[in-house]
């Protein structure tokens, strides 16, 4: 019995830094919608290809990109219509320090009547009104154009948030289907990164101390590899075990079970 006993402590140290893990994308994305609407398109051929810069999902966005080309329009005569109201504000600007040296000069000649005196200070008072009527009328073109150009970057974004994009990622899940109309934060799709790997371990506490300095063996052979990132902090369901990431290299298959071993250098 004490041979046995002294023969299982080497073996179980041996095993104390022995873990299995299994080979994911480096990030896996859920997408939600940002917005309500009927889709338009959502092909399931691209499931499990790499996404291109097409749409892999498309929203009806038909009146936001009308209401973006109004908009655009609108925009571009109030713009104009701003310059042309500064124009004639210089234009005033210009009359009226004609008007005011000529009204100082009438004032003091006794050879004008006052109703004269006050024909020509009625004129520079309305000339005085208009140039700030002008000005007011620059000032509520300037609100006008500000809250269009918001109303032009909350359509965009929408229209964007209609047409989903995710370039080289692969299509990983699919969840909804032409025709169907969804709302928002209805779950839409999966996409995965896999341009590299990543191995999730929960690592023991007499493991955690050094664990990004120890080497690593997969499938029982050495690598390269590091330790990526190490949460101190236990793991609410793995019960006193420590998440730890390796990231490596792209497989071909993803998946797959490995075993991981840590040991000193």
């Amino acid at each position: 019995m004490k041979f046995l006993v002294i023969l299982l402590l080497p073996m179980t140290f041996l095993f104390a830094s022995e873990y299995y893990a299994k080979v994911e994308p480096v990030e896996i994305r859920d997408i939600s919608s940002n917005v309500s609407g009927l889709v338009i398109s959502a092909d399931e051929k691209n499931l499990g290809k790499t996404l291109s810069s097409e749409s892999y999902i498309k929203i009806d966005s038909e009146l936001d990109e009308k209401e973006l080309k109004y908009i655009k329009s609108k925009l571009e005569y109030l713009q104009n219509t701003v310059v042309a109201n500064e124009e004639i504000v210089k234009n005033l600007e210009s009359s009226l320090v004609r008007k005011r040296t000529n009204y100082k000069r009438v004032e003091g000649l006794k050879i004008k009547s006052q109703v004269e005196k006050d024909k020509e200070y009625y004129d520079l008072i309305n000339s005085e009104n208009q140039l700030l009527s002008t000005q007011k009328e620059i000032q509520s073109l300037k609100v006008q154009i500000t809250d269009l150009k918001l109303r032009e970057a909350v359509l965009k974004r929408s229209v964007s948030d209609k047409n989903l994009k995710a370039n080289g990622f692969v299509l990983y899940e699919l969840n909804v289907k032409p025709g169907q109309v969804v709302n928002l934060s209805t779950p839409l799709a999966k996409v995965a990164d896999i341009s590299k790997a990543k191995l999730t371990i929960y690592l023991n506490r007499d493991d955690l101390s050094g664990a990004q300095n120890k080497v690593v063996y997969i499938n029982e052979k050495k690598t390269e590899y590091k330790i990526s990132r190490v949460v101190n902090i236990a793991d609410s369901k793995n019960i006193s075990k420590y998440m730890a990431q390796i990231i490596i290299d792209s497989p071909n298959v993803f998946s797959n079970l490995v075993k991981i071993e840590l040991k000193d250098e």
